[in-house]
């Protein structure tokens, strides 16, 4: 009697776990689905921060990024791995390369060393050369100044195995906490590689003939530009514009970004080898949104400036509520100038005020997208829909408005959540409001409103605007791209509906949807 009591206590028992069990792996299956982007890539399990060691070779991309396998948390960095052909389908590799006695693999980035400068190359192979921060913990944790350097590691086959130097580290702190994120770029008219290193709230430049023996070539920032949290993952590029070499500092900054948190600014100038002279000390943001951070170029891709982003913010990066994963990528977003010139004395006067950073996602996104609606010369009222049982919500809007009126895009499901995307005429700004777009009791401050103004040349009569949708985020292009917005959101449920208002009326020139 007893042995069939306890036979039955234990089999309801069992019943229970497996209920229970079943329940919480329909959770994760159904957090899976409803998170994990379409067309972002992300890591197939653990966390992901940084993009890192961007470079493209014989008909690949390869994204490097900052990696903890085992959890999904901020942990021991490792540097995690994904290939492209398109810059649209990823697919994740084997981890490229893990901490050591050193420390841990932070940020970096990777370079071809075509002429085998750093004598690292073999049988004419010409080397992929990363170079990274290594942070040691237990210095950290010892209190002292000295606990990141960075090193370097080549690859002879593509960048699937790589090899750390043996006489790493290469460049020593000079005892100071915040010394890392090294993106190194070849400066064609000296002949030498250039790194330039975030060092706690300034850049400071590096030179060297062969990757290996660095010296210090100056610094900027200290006292200058925005400032509100510690500096990091800088980046110097540089783009051709009406017959003009003008270089780009972007530097990304935790906290003090303009909505929040982290943020990159771009600081626009001249640069000779030695010194970033820039054309005026305004501060500018690459992207308003609070969820675009440390985003740097690709190398070994010709003239063009192809840029990817960590889509979230550290104010709540590590408490976001995905299950198996944690963060995913920016669309890769390729950058250019628009530059409006004003003359003095009949020679040109560039000053930042007439100089624009633009981001448009990159062509070969638009494979991607499949047009379901095109529509020309029509005056919304009140409210349009841009969703049908046929036509779910659009992946992709893109809208052409003459100067217009007040108006809103509004994504929402039957839950009483909802995304807005608006301007707003009488502060000459645009906002995306996510206060009551799904979870946010993750973060007190995440249910928030974010704004960025409008840019407007003196030329200029209409309103572009496009907009990519993903599971979980939304990223705002306006006029050409010169005002950004990245914002993440976390629905309970899919949105299905889709509707574009104006209190009053809106003039289009074209609406396309795509899906």
């Amino acid at each position: 009697m007893h042995f069939h009591r306890t036979l039955l206590i234990l089999s309801f028992f069992m019943a229970h776990v497996n209920v229970q069990s079943q329940v919480k792996m329909d959770v994760k299956t159904a957090n899976e689905k409803l998170y994990r982007p379409a067309f972002h890539f992300t890591p197939k399990q653990g966390w992901m921060n940084d993009p890192n060691g961007m470079v493209y070779l014989n008909g690949q991309y390869h994204l490097f990024f900052q990696h903890y396998p085992d959890g999904t948390v901020w942990g021991p960095m490792h540097w995690g791995h994904a290939t492209s052909s398109d810059l649209v389908q990823w697919k994740e590799q084997p981890i490229a390369l893990y901490p050591d006695s050193i420390g841990m693999i932070f940020s970096g980035s990777a370079v071809l060393d075509k002429n085998n400068t750093s004598g690292l190359g073999r049988g004419g192979i010409a080397p992929l050369v990363a170079i990274f921060t290594q942070h040691y913990m237990p210095g950290e944790k010892a209190g002292r100044t000295d606990f990141q350097n960075q090193s370097i590691a080549y690859s002879l086959d593509e960048g699937k195995t790589w090899t750390k130097y043996a006489g790493n580290p290469v460049l020593k702190t000079p005892n100071i906490k915040d010394f890392r994120d090294p993106k190194v770029i070849w400066h064609e008219p000296t002949q030498k590689w250039i790194m330039n290193l975030a060092v706690a709230d300034h850049i400071e430049f590096y030179s060297s003939p062969n990757l290996i023996n660095w010296r210090k070539e100056s610094e900027i920032g200290k006292n200058l530009f925005a400032h509100g949290g510690v500096w990091e993952c800088p980046d110097l590029l540089h783009i051709n514009k009406n017959g003009k070499t003008i270089w780009v500092l972007l530097v990304s900054m935790n906290p003090g970004g303009p909505n929040g948190g982290s943020a990159t600014q771009y600081i626009v100038g001249d640069f000779d080898g030695h010194a970033f002279k820039p054309y005026s000390t305004d501060i500018k943001w690459m992207d308003y949104g609070p969820d675009n951070y440390a985003g740097v170029t690709f190398s070994n891709v010709g003239e063009r400036n192809i840029l990817i982003g960590w889509m979230s913010n550290w104010n709540y990066a590590n408490v976001v509520p995905t299950e198996k994963w944690r963060s995913a990528m920016t669309v890769p977003r390729e950058l250019s100038l628009i530059v409006q010139p004003s003359y003095k004395n009949g020679k040109i006067n560039l000053n930042s005020d007439d100089i624009f950073l633009v981001s448009n996602p990159v062509k070969e996104l638009n494979a991607k997208f499949i047009k379901t609606m095109s529509k020309e010369n029509f005056v919304i009222e009140n409210t349009y829909s841009l969703s049908t049982e046929k036509n779910p919500i659009p992946k992709r809007i893109d809208l052409k408005a003459a100067l217009p009126n007040d108006f809103e895009i509004v994504f929402s499901n039957n839950f009483n959540e909802k995304l807005i995307i608006g301007y707003d005429t009488a502060k000459k700004q645009y906002y995306i409001d996510r206060s009551k777009a799904g979870i946010s009791n993750f973060n007190e401050g995440f249910a928030a409103v974010a704004v960025a103004p409008k840019f407007r040349l003196r030329s200029e009569l209409y309103m572009y605007l496009s907009i990519i949708l993903d599971k979980t985020s939304v990223e705002l292009f306006v006029d050409g791209g010169r005002t950004v917005m990245t914002v993440l959101f976390f629905p309970t449920h899919p949105f299905t509906n889709c509707v574009l208002q104006s209190k009053t009326y809106l003039g289009l020139r074209s609406l396309n949807l795509y899906n």
